[in-house]
This record gives C-alpha cells, structure tokens and sequence, in this order.
C-alpha cells in the first residue's frame, strides 16, 4: 500500500504542478502556439477539469484501498492523453515537448495499473490473514 500512497501523493503534486500554471498563460499559448486563444472558456473549462484529478489522486494517496474503485478512471485519464499525444506526435501535430508530457502520463497510467493491482492483492491479503485468525 506504501508503493500506492506515494504514486498517487506523486501523480497530485506533478499534476498540480504542471497545470496550475497554465491558468497564468491564456497570452503566451497565442504567442508560442498561433493562433490567439477566441474561445477562453474552453482553456479554463478544460483546465478546471484537468486540475481535479491531481486532487483526486491526493484523495487516493490517504487511503488508496478505500478510493480504489477511482484508480480505474484515473488510469483512464492518464491514457486519453497519452494515446492522444502519442498519435497527435505520428502525425507530425504535437511538438516534442508535448510527446515528453505524454510518455510521463503513460507511465503513470501504467504504473497506476500496477497499483491497483497491488492494493487488490494486499486486500485480499488481510481478508485472508482474518479469516485464518477467526477459525
């Protein structure tokens, strides 16, 4: 469960880390990356909606057994992006820094895989260890 609580401690304070910027940076995305922004409500939709899941994977890193079930879309999250990216970059349409954001969220998804998996098994751990001790 140790491995789970870091993971998504991690996962939160990098998401939070990388997104919350971008609230400061309406101008400068217009300027690195023509045209300029028309529709702002789409950056600061889209911004809102990525900046809750960092605090989702700060909910599961408490108590990672219990919020299990959210792991599920959060690997989801992490590989819309990622697969996007990955394509996005094929077809000569992302840049390389926004393939290297990409791979980090592919890995995370993959190592939330993991996690979920082990926090299952360590689960069933304790249920069997309970068990044994009942009969």
């Amino acid at each position: 469960m140790r491995f789970a609580r870091w993971l998504f401690r991690s996962a939160g304070v990098y998401g939070l880390l990388v997104l919350l910027p971008q609230y400061l940076l309406e101008e400068r995305v217009g300027v690195d990356h023509p045209p300029a922004i028309t529709h702002p409500e789409y950056l600061y939709g889209f911004l809102g909606v990525a900046v809750a899941w960092p605090v989702a994977f700060l909910v599961i890193a408490q108590a990672p057994a219990r919020y299990r079930p959210l792991m599920n879309p959060g690997v989801i999250e992490k590989a819309s992006f990622a697969i996007a990216v990955l394509v996005l970059f094929a077809r000569q349409r992302a840049s390389g820094t926004l393939l290297v954001f990409g791979i980090i969220d592919l890995v995370l998804g993959l190592l939330f895989v993991i996690a979920y998996l082990q926090v299952r098994d360590e689960g069933k751990m304790k249920d069997e260890e309970r068990i044994r001790d009942e009969g």
